[in-house]
């Protein structure tokens, strides 16, 4: 029996190289949605919705597919931490970051468009930052560049150098795409991993 089609709901590149570690054929479409937080909305509230929301605008259009959602949120000191977008906005955010542990909520949504069914379960992991100096953390900046990751910061490349210890139950949510937690989703909607 052959697999439904599978599409990740993301212009993510780290979670599209994420997934491909599956071996699954899939397919890649942006969903276009305002992603604000809302107000009052906790951030494990705020990925877990929009995780959804992103499986669900690419359902629209593609009725008979599995479609994964994912979203991930930062937080330190309860101050919720976007994409830096430039270098001014990552140093600060680093600067805020150092000495302490962050909290990243990694949203992950399974939706069978053909039957409207979705599981949606939020990975936590706690990373703890160096206790860096303004010139290391501008270093790491010029070198890396990591001003589309929430935090600042690649864990899969040089960023993990800024890191003392990292904490959740599964090791590739912290970039962006919970693989133990999106193989179990899979298997429970019946996609086969090993085909002969």
């Amino acid at each position: 029996m052959n697999n439904p089609t599978l599409i990740l709901g993301s212009s993510s590149p780290y979670r599209r190289e994420l997934l491909e570690r599956l071996r699954l054929p899939f397919l890649v479409a942006t969903p276009s949605i305002d992603e604000t937080p809302r107000t009052d909305e906790l951030p494990q509230e705020t990925a877990l919705r929009l995780s959804i929301e992103k499986a669900a605008h690419i359902a629209k259009t593609h009725t008979d597919a599995l479609i994964i959602g994912a979203d991930q949120v930062a937080t330190v000191d309860n101050v919720q931490l976007g994409k830096a977008g430039n270098f001014d906005n990552a140093l600060k955010q680093l600067q805020m970051m150092r000495g302490k542990t962050v909290l990243f909520h990694s949203a992950l949504c399974l939706l069978d468009a053909r039957t409207q069914q979705h599981q949606a379960q939020n990975i936590v992991t706690r990373a703890t930052v160096r206790n860096l100096s303004d010139d290391e953390l501008a270093a790491y900046l010029r070198i890396e560049q990591p001003y589309d990751c929430a935090g600042s910061a690649k864990v899969e490349a040089l960023g993990i150098t800024i890191l003392e210890k990292v904490e959740s139950d599964d090791p590739t949510a912290l970039i962006g795409l919970p693989l133990i937690t999106l193989t179990n989703m899979l298997r429970q909607a019946g996609v086969t991993f090993y085909q002969a």
